[in-house]
């Protein structure tokens, strides 16, 4: 490492950026075959889990903006996955719902999605995937309810690897 940089070699942040990299290049993989796309398969999954969602919704819940998700739901509408009532009901929220072509095609999709993610963690235990899913939980929680930096003494690893040094909280809750 030089200078005050990032180490990409024990950079917990920049190995959830690859792995989410890899997971949504998976995914894609998986999922073009199907004619869809990530955002497109999140957004099908976010309107069976929770029918009614707005576009605002939708866009915030797939990672999306507002523009992105509003030109999905066109195209989802006019293949006929998903409809929206001309006028809003209430305020100026359009509530969207799946149609039975759109159930149809997520649970295709799920099927395709899942073996990814069983792929992904097929090297791990049960208590090991509980434990990941604990940690990550964590740090979105940390990041979302706005933990500020530890300070630590210089070349100090943010996290203990084998043989890299002694651990070291970089988060405080």
């Amino acid at each position: 490492m030089s200078g005050d940089g990032v180490d990409l070699e024990t950079s917990v942040a920049y190995l959830l950026k690859e792995a989410s990299s890899v997971l949504r290049t998976a995914m894609e993989e998986v999922l073009r075959p199907l004619g869809m796309s990530v955002t497109h398969y999140s957004c099908l999954e976010l309107l069976a889990q929770r029918p009614g969602l707005s576009n605002s919704e939708l866009a915030r819940g797939a990672f999306v903006t507002r523009q992105s998700m509003n030109v999905l739901l066109r195209t989802l509408e006019r293949e006929g996955h998903v409809t929206r009532p001309t006028e809003a009901p209430v305020g100026k929220v359009l509530p969207v719902r799946l149609t039975p072509r759109g159930r149809r095609s997520l649970e295709k999709a799920t099927v395709a999605v899942r073996s990814v993610e069983l792929a992904m963690l097929a090297g791990l235990t049960e208590t090991e995937q509980s434990t990941a899913f604990r940690l990550l939980r964590s740090m979105i929680h940390s990041l979302r309810d706005g933990a500020q930096p530890v300070p630590r003494p210089r070349g100090t690893p943010a996290v203990d690897h084998p043989g890299k040094g002694v651990a070291s909280r970089t988060l405080r809750p």
